[in-house]
């Protein structure tokens, strides 16, 4: 036995010293969990030997939270080649120079990026605030999605469901559920509390957005402390279940999560809906990124253009659920449903889609996107924002959470085929 584990162990470390010679041929991938259709990655490395003639082979490797991916390539411990960090991530990656800039020289390649990239992305990637530096020649959005409210039209009105300061109606006690993520919440409130000086003129949205200072902060927490003792749950991920059991009635919510939801629940005869509250919201992205210590740049280039392949685009979309970045005619097609009503989506798909029967959560008409706005990462202020949620929140759970904490753990593990058979399951990776 000792000797067979000796000769494993040569192995393993003759193979890792071969990769390590052999570093130009391998391709370093780091991602969300459950974040692509995984077979996309074989196609990747024959795609990528038929465009060059080299060969490659994709080392895969997933994290569930920004901060831990951000800390391995900080600290240089990690050499990937190609990650997917969240939007403010990659304005911080910028400003302290994590990134190498994309290389667009595909030789015969078509350019998918520049060919099918939302010219909206575009315009959003222009306001990241990275120093010096542009965010579209160092990442190109991947995946993005907003924030809103799910709820109930059973007990919730569409006018109730119309503001975000359904929060602190009585009339919904026990039945409301606050996403836990300080940054979320955070901005979504804030943009209530300045409505009116929004709506005047006074500010915007995007000015709202990056007030960051102790009053603004005050003034949320001030209003959290309020909402606190109505709400039934602070939740990652098991607020959109409660709400399928009608255990919930309002949650502050994602898009995705918010169509997972409706489409969960209508089978079982629960009607959900999904609200861009008439005050402002946000939305956010997830983008390709090629770290600074990366040791193939040239196949991640590559990789970031097969990810905005048309046909790649699509099987993503609806393997993940989640909504692409990408605005190529193929997609468009894709998404086209004609249960819908005819929206305007031209600031995504361009000047010819003002009229389009799509799914409008995941793709908000043009009046509704009018009003939101991009976060932008806080940097040395991140620290008072989480001390700011931390008084919030308290120590201790209330009973009302712990209740609701264990009956979820319960269902779910009842659930468990049901929820992980289902490919419009949308995994929490926004906190």
């Amino acid at each position: 036995m000792y000797n067979m584990k000796k000769w494993i162990l040569i192995v393993a470390a003759a193979l890792l010293c071969s990769c390590a010679g052999d570093r130009e041929h391998i391709l370093k991938v780091y991602n969300w969990s459950d974040y692509m259709d995984m077979s996309a990655v074989e196609e990747f490395e024959k795609w990528y030997e038929e465009q060059t003639g080299e060969p490659v082979h994709v080392i895969y490797q997933t994290f569930d939270v920004n901060e831990t991916m951000l800390s391995k390539i900080e600290k240089g411990q990690e050499d990937f080649d190609v990650v997917c960090p969240s939007d403010y991530i990659i304005e911080r990656m910028l400003r302290k120079d994590l990134l190498l800039p994309i290389n667009h020289d595909f030789g015969e390649t078509p350019d998918y990026i520049k060919e099918h990239l939302s010219p909206f992305i575009v315009s959003c990637f222009d306001k990241f605030e990275g120093g010096d530096k542009n965010a579209n020649d160092y990442a190109v959005g991947y995946m993005w999605g907003t924030v809103g409210i799910i709820y109930n039209p059973k007990y919730v009105t569409d006018e109730e469901a119309s503001t975000w300061d359904i929060f602190r109606n009585p009339k919904f006690e026990g039945k409301l559920f606050m996403k836990e993520d300080p940054r979320d919440v955070f901005s979504q409130i804030t943009i209530f509390l300045h409505h009116d000086e929004i709506e005047s003129g006074e500010r915007t949205v995007d000015d709202v957005l990056h007030d960051s200072s102790d009053k603004a902060i005050a003034e949320v927490e001030e209003y959290l402390k309020e909402v606190k003792p109505l709400v039934a749950g602070w939740e990652a991920d098991f607020g959109k279940d409660q709400m399928i059991l009608e255990r919930g009635w309002v949650s502050l919510n994602w898009s995705g999560d918010g169509v997972w939801a409706r489409d969960q629940a209508a089978p079982q005869g629960v009607d959900l809906k999904f609200s861009f509250p008439k005050e402002g919201f946000t939305f956010f992205f997830d983008g390709w990124v090629i770290p600074k210590y990366a040791k193939n740049p040239k196949a991640a280039s590559y990789w970031i253009n097969f990810m905005n392949r048309p046909d790649i685009v699509i099987r993503n979309v609806e393997e993940t659920g989640y909504v692409s970045c990408n605005a190529a005619p193929e997609v468009l097609e894709a998404f086209t449903d004609d249960s819908y009503e005819p929206i305007d989506v031209s600031y995504f798909f361009g000047p010819d889609a003002t009229e389009v029967c799509t799914d409008p959560v995941l793709y908000p008409k043009r009046s509704d996107i009018e009003r939101a706005g991009m976060q932008h990462d806080w940097g040395d202020r991140s620290q008072a924002l989480i001390e700011m949620w931390g008084r919030v929140k308290g120590d201790n759970a209330s009973s009302m959470t712990i209740i609701i904490i264990v009956g979820a753990i319960v269902l779910l593990a009842a659930a468990w085929f049901f929820t992980t058979a289902s490919k419009r399951r949308r995994k929490s990776h926004r906190r």
